[in-house]
């Protein structure tokens, strides 16, 4: 294999997530989420530019060259419906790698949403609609298109690796990611978190001085 074979690679996307599974996660914030991943995992340090909306889907990675989308126009085409766009531009925002065609034509496409660590612009299109879409940040100046770049290969977004073919699933809060396979699990983890926190809430709303959640953790750290 050549050093020209390692900057161009193009794999083949995987299979977007079951319905099922799809729906389910829709319903799940992502910090029930990422308590149930030891609360190590996710995505950090990027801005939700989306005001609206709710992204899950199966992610589509691409590595590119800082400020250059030649690499993300081909893997837009290799899109299925429910596949998010995962973009790995080395965190640079000096030229944006995606803007309001783009967007266009992945909302066209059915695409979930759009992850980029780097810039995008036409910032207003993209608070103005519900098309999830997570960024670095923005910037006026356009990209190039001359490459190299890799398709559906690990990249590291946010002190996170995703790789292709994992769940995304992100909101106000922000972006976890995970295997595929735990999701079932991972699903009734944090349903079962969610009614445990419905608990709490009832609880605290009962007006009791004394709370279950709450002072037996303080005495156990000695401070009751």
């Amino acid at each position: 294999m050549t050093l020209q074979d390692f900057s161009t690679r193009i794999n083949p996307s995987s299979p977007v997530l079951e319905p099922g599974i799809a729906a389910a996660l829709q319903q799940i914030v992502t910090p029930h989420l990422s308590d149930n991943l030891h609360r190590q995992v996710g995505v950090v340090g990027l801005k939700r530019y989306n005001q609206t909306g709710k992204l899950v889907g199966t992610a589509v990675t691409v590595k590119t060259r800082a400020g250059d989308n030649l690499y993300i126009y081909k893997a837009m085409t290799m899109l299925e419906p429910g596949h998010v766009l995962v973009i790995d531009a080395a965190g640079d925002v000096s030229n944006a790698c995606i803007g309001e065609i783009m967007k266009k034509y992945l909302q066209q496409r059915e695409c979930a949403g759009v992850i980029v660590n780097g810039a995008i612009r036409d910032v207003a299109a993209f608070e103005n609609d519900n098309f999830p879409c997570y960024a670095r940040g923005n910037v006026h100046r356009g990209p190039y298109k001359e490459g190299p770049g890799q398709i559906n290969v690990p990249v590291s977004i946010g002190g996170q690796v995703i790789e292709p073919g994992d769940v995304i699933v992100a909101d106000e809060d922000g972006i976890v990611c995970f295997p595929v396979e735990q999701a079932p699990a991972l699903i009734a983890a944090a349903t079962a978190h969610a009614h445990k926190e419905e608990k709490i809430m009832n609880e605290i709303a009962s007006g009791a001085t004394e709370q279950s959640w709450l002072h037996p953790v303080l005495a156990a750290k000695g401070l009751s």
